[in-house]
């Protein structure tokens, strides 16, 4: 018997990123602006709004290059204000060029990634850690599932993601696993009386597959990889 998966989602799981554009310390740089709207919840590692929780909209916001401020919850804060948000919400940085962003879609999964490797390598490495705010070099994944996911799949979810990125990088003939400053953001559905919650988001669950597939094609579009293979409903 030929198991029957649920349809994909006619309306996107997140919606095209809006891109702003500011002046700062003589410097154009770009952002890019998710909402999410309401019943939404996320999990990030990001510098504002990190953790799980309910979250409203998204900011991937580029800093210049030698960024040196030591506020980065403070500084994201004040861009969300500038840009009209309020409620809670998730903001990242990055030196990148969020305007070059790279978009995959697999069967409603949604994956927008920018990404800037100059400094880049494997996570474990002989030495210390350093303390402070380290430089925003930086690969930042943003990735939707039109599903309700449980704190626990939701956790199973930034793990598919990193195994993603890092198989992209490695197909994309780079040496590493990452920049030191790689941030995630993981969107899903809130909970619902009338909604079964997904308890997996592994790469071989449902969800988790898709975005998976659809996280492995961003990155490596945003790295320059290219390649891969077909992705259904890619955008």
């Amino acid at each position: 018997m030929t198991a029957v998966l649920p349809p994909s989602p006619a309306t996107p799981a997140l919606p095209a990123p809006r891109r702003l554009t500011r002046t700062e310390d003589g410097e154009r740089l770009h952002a890019l602006l998710w909402t999410a709207g309401p019943g939404r919840r996320a999990i990030s590692s990001a510098v504002l709004g990190g953790g799980i929780g309910e979250r409203a909209w998204i900011l991937n916001a580029q800093v210049a290059h030698g960024y040196r401020r030591t506020d980065p919850e403070r500084h994201l804060a004040s861009l969300a204000a500038e840009a009209g948000l309020s409620g809670p919400g998730v903001g990242l940085m990055t030196a990148a060029d969020v305007s070059a962003y790279a978009h995959a879609c697999d069967a409603g999964a949604e994956a927008f990634v920018t990404a800037g490797v100059d400094v880049r390598g494997w996570a474990a490495r002989p030495g210390e850690g350093a303390e402070g705010v380290p430089e925003p070099g930086t690969i930042n994944v943003v990735v939707a599932v039109p599903a309700v996911l449980t704190d626990a799949a939701l956790v199973n979810a930034v793990a598919t993601a990193t195994e993603a990125k890092v198989q992209a990088l490695v197909d994309s003939g780079l040496d590493c696993s990452g920049t030191p400053t790689d941030a995630v953001c993981v969107v899903s559905d809130a909970p619902s009386p009338h909604r079964e919650a997904h308890a997996f988001a592994g790469p071989r669950s449902l969800w988790g597959a898709r975005l998976a597939r659809a996280v492995h094609r961003a990155v490596r579009d945003a790295v320059g990889g290219g390649g891969g293979w077909p992705v259904r409903g890619e955008t």
